[in-house]
C-alpha cells in the first residue's frame, strides 16, 4: 500500500509539472510531465485496486 501512496503523489507532482510547463510552453517537459502522469497514475490505481479486491499484499501459500 506505501507504493500506491508513492505512486500515487508521484502522479499528483507530474501533473502540477505538466501545468507549469504548459504555462511556459515547454512542449518536451510536457511531454514527460505526461507520461509519467500516465505510467505512475494507472500503477497507483491498479495497486489500491488490487489492494482492496485482493485483500493485498502477496499469497503465502
Amino acid at each position: 500500500m506505501v507504493f500506491a501512496v508513492m505512486a500515487l503523489l508521484v502522479a499528483i507532482f507530474s501533473f502540477a509539472g505538466a501545468i507549469v510547463s504548459l504555462k511556459r510552453k515547454n512542449f518536451f517537459a510536457l511531454g514527460f510531465s505526461g507520461v509519467s502522469v500516465l505510467v505512475f497514475g494507472f500503477f497507483s490505481i491498479a495497486t489500491i485496486y488490487s489492494y482492496l479486491v485482493h485483500g493485498g499484499g502477496v499469497p503465502l501459500e
